[in-house]
């Protein structure tokens, strides 16, 4: 039987292991990540391109040379690496890209922004090895009109075997167009 004091520690004990166990399971019920996964897929001149992230939101931060800091490579998105799986080769912007699959990071600036393909996959997203990089070319830049929440990838068809790949957040889009080869 317990007396008045031994309960008064094991009640909160209790609760305080109640409290662990409902915080372990609704973050469990949320994944892993609190930026969730996303894809961006297009079929070009008959060929799949198809870009794997994790799409995170501002929350009323500033991204772009705060969150997102000019000058230091970015994962360009979230926790896992974005992902490039293309079914063919492709001219983007400098670079000719065998067919396969490659991570996407970027070098953001103030002006200008570097796409950077490396070829590793599946890397945390602090885990950049430019050892691995494919190569690096420069992206288009422009202010959008109105903000965006929510970090996303576009891809766009131009016609015939043209494509464009943009990153949109904030009131930022970076882009690049694409030859499907």
């Amino acid at each position: 039987m317990l007396n008045r004091r031994s309960a008064l520690f094991l009640f909160p004990a209790a609760a305080l292991t109640g409290a662990i166990t409902v915080s372990a399971q609704e973050a469990a019920a949320r994944g892993r990540y609190t930026s969730p996964p996303a894809t961006s897929s297009i079929e070009i001149a008959g060929k799949k391109i198809t870009v794997d992230y994790y799409a995170p939101s501002r929350h009323d931060r500033k991204v772009m040379g705060g969150l997102v800091p000019f000058g230091v490579v970015w994962c360009t998105g979230a926790n896992i690496a974005t992902k490039i799986t293309t079914e063919a080769p492709l001219r983007m912007g400098d670079l000719d890209l065998p067919k396969g699959e490659y991570s996407i990071w970027t070098l953001p600036g103030e002006k200008e922004w570097k796409l950077i393909i490396n070829r590793e996959t599946g890397q945390f997203h602090l885990n950049y090895n430019a050892s691995l990089d494919f190569g690096r070319t420069k992206m288009n830049l422009k202010q959008l009109p109105s903000m965006v929440e929510t970090f996303r990838v576009d891809l766009r068809a131009d016609g015939g075997n043209k494509g464009t790949l943009a990153l949109v957040w904030e009131n930022t889009e970076a882009s690049i167009p694409f030859t499907v080869r």
